[in-house]
């Protein structure tokens, strides 16, 4: 019942502040960072925003390295992305907290050749360049190893070159790439056109993600409770478009500019649901964080738990 969203919405910030007046959101604003508009497109479809007590704005971005290169600015007060590109964030110093998990599809980040080439499997990958999306120390890049690992490829033996996706998907197309690491929505997108896919994720990576916050967000009392409000909605909008998943797949095309065909396996693969973060979750990218360590790509060493608030999103 419709007449319920702004009772829950006051529920939800008493529960939070305790007996603590509930702070006032009507001045804030956030802003909310994006990547291909995968967050908008769900947040959109499942209409749970328009009852929101504060304002908020998005920022997109193609990746996650310019994504937290805004919020090492300030520019963006949350942000949405893979294990790896977090820890390579706060390894470089970018000040956030990672506040909610998105179980994810290890489906949704693969290693993909064109339709006529001749490289058949991942062993083929030796002495071959890989163009790995976004930069270094992305989700891709830790598929791409992983997988060389699996096949016995030495990592040394298989060349590797950064490249934006919008950049690598033109490259790509263009038959300019031999093997490209990359995921959602550029991997569909490839796959739709003929792309091969050598490898995706499944059973080497977390396949997790996280939504994080700006420290200065999180240490402003209304901006906090204005963050924790953005994390139950795009929950519940989760769970809408899992139930939903055709509703979800018009919006999504419709923002992504797509095909609702081409849009489909897309979004199929896009979450699992935004829960609170686990032990589990926090052992499982300790892990990778200690492996990137050891690569000599995180700058410096991440301590997981240090950089979890497990307290915004209850």
């Amino acid at each position: 019942m419709k007449w319920l969203k702004p009772v829950v919405s006051a529920l939800l910030l008493c529960a939070a502040f305790g007996s603590q007046a509930a702070p006032d959101l009507s001045k804030v604003t956030l802003v909310l960072g994006d990547q291909a508009r995968n967050l908008r497109s769900l947040i959109e479809a499942a209409d749970v925003m328009k009852d929101a007590p504060y304002q908020y704005r998005w920022a997109n971005f193609q990746g996650a390295a310019p994504l937290f290169e805004a919020q090492r600015a300030g520019a963006v007060d949350t942000s949405y992305a893979g294990d790896l590109p977090v820890l390579m964030a706060a390894s470089g110093g970018v000040p956030l907290k990672i506040i909610a998990t998105n179980v994810g599809d290890a489906g949704s980040n693969g290693l993909i050749v064109p339709a006529d080439s001749p490289i058949h499997s991942v062993k083929d990958l030796a002495g071959k360049q890989v163009v790995v999306s976004s930069a270094r120390g992305s989700i891709s890049q830790h598929l791409l190893y992983e997988a060389l690992e699996e096949a016995k490829v030495p990592r040394d033996t298989v060349p590797v070159r950064f490249v934006l996706p919008t950049d690598a998907s033109a490259a790509f197309n263009s038959g300019q790439i031999a093997a490209w690491a990359t995921f959602d929505p550029y991997l569909g997108i490839a796959e739709k056109h003929g792309a091969r896919l050598l490898r995706d994720g499944k059973g080497l990576t977390t396949a997790l993600s996280f939504v994080t916050a700006t420290q200065s967000s999180l240490d402003d009392p209304a901006k906090r409770a204005a963050i924790a409000d953005f994390t139950h909605r795009l929950a519940k909008a989760r769970e809408w478009a899992l139930a939903h998943p055709q509703q979800y797949n018009e919006v999504y095309a419709q923002l992504t500019r797509l095909q609702p065909a081409d849009a489909q396996q897309i979004t199929a693969r896009i979450s699992h649901g935004v829960r609170g973060v686990t032990p589990d979750d926090v052992a499982k990218v300790q892990k990778v964080s200690d492996l990137f360590s050891e690569l000599n790509i995180l700058p410096n060493k991440v301590d997981v738990q240090a950089i979890t608030d497990n307290s915004v999103f209850q």
